[in-house]
């Protein structure tokens, strides 16, 4: 293994790292895959949806265990995250290349920019109501869009997004988890019919994925996760920066 695929890989679990202890940092996978790795980034955005389905799936044992019967309520937001992620997922292949990095970059800054903004503010208020249907779908065509166009889970998007809102937090937490269960669902299927899917690859990345979150969860639970949070935010900015500049 070289220096430039182990860098890839530590980036990936740092990502993992970032998804157990924060919820954010997925955006990061496909920057490694396609910059580090040298992956085409249509086949660089499958691989990494195909590996949120895993991370996904683990969330639902932590806090957002229970959380599928809990957002029965919710059903219009994940059906649509459905529909969007697959739109999104077919959107990636055709669209110019430069338009969905651009589209990386841009979602990698306001990640890192909403990470550093919780570092030093604390949660808002929730003075809000949760969305009704209308605002559910909305968010959840959104959401699934933008996410399987970027090779993300969901929680990247949605939670700042019902954070900014101020939607009620624990809320917001749990459908962030669970939203990329149809997101990842229904991208994968989509990249898979069209042939674009690196199942070995997708699976690798699951266990990086997976590894790092297990480990940033545990950190979150013992210890003061300001650190990793800060360290997530610092190479977000500087992905985000790397894929608009470059």
């Amino acid at each position: 293994m070289t220096g430039t695929e182990a860098l890839a890989w530590a980036v990936i679990a740092l990502a993992g790292a970032a998804i157990g202890a924060t919820s954010i940092g997925g955006v990061l996978v496909v920057p490694a895959l396609s910059s580090l790795l040298g992956v085409p980034l249509p086949e660089a955005i499958a691989a990494s949806s195909l590996a949120f389905l895993v991370t996904g799936a683990y969330a639902l044992t932590g806090k957002a265990s229970g959380a599928l019967a809990h957002l029965q309520r919710d059903a219009p937001l994940m059906l649509t995250a459905l529909l969007g992620a697959g739109a999104g997922a077919a959107l990636a292949a055709w669209a110019p290349g430069d338009a969905v990095r651009g589209w990386i970059g841009l979602l990698a800054l306001a990640s890192g920019a909403h990470a550093l903004w919780r570092l030093h503010r604390p949660y808002p208020r929730a003075d809000h109501p949760w969305p009704g249907l209308g605002g559910q779908i909305a968010l959840g065509l959104g959401v699934g869009l933008g996410s399987a166009l970027s090779g993300t889970g969901g929680p990247v998007m949605l939670l700042p997004i019902l954070m900014l809102m101020r939607r009620p937090l624990s809320r917001a937490i749990v459908a962030a988890q669970v939203i990329q269960l149809p997101i990842a669902v229904a991208a994968s299927g989509a990249h898979a019919l069209a042939g674009r899917l690196d199942w070995r690859l997708g699976a690798t990345i699951a266990v990086a994925l997976l590894l790092g979150a297990w480990a940033g969860r545990r950190l979150a639970r013992r210890a003061n996760p300001r650190p990793l949070q800060a360290a997530t935010a610092a190479v977000l900015l500087a992905t985000g920066a790397w894929f608009l500049l470059a």
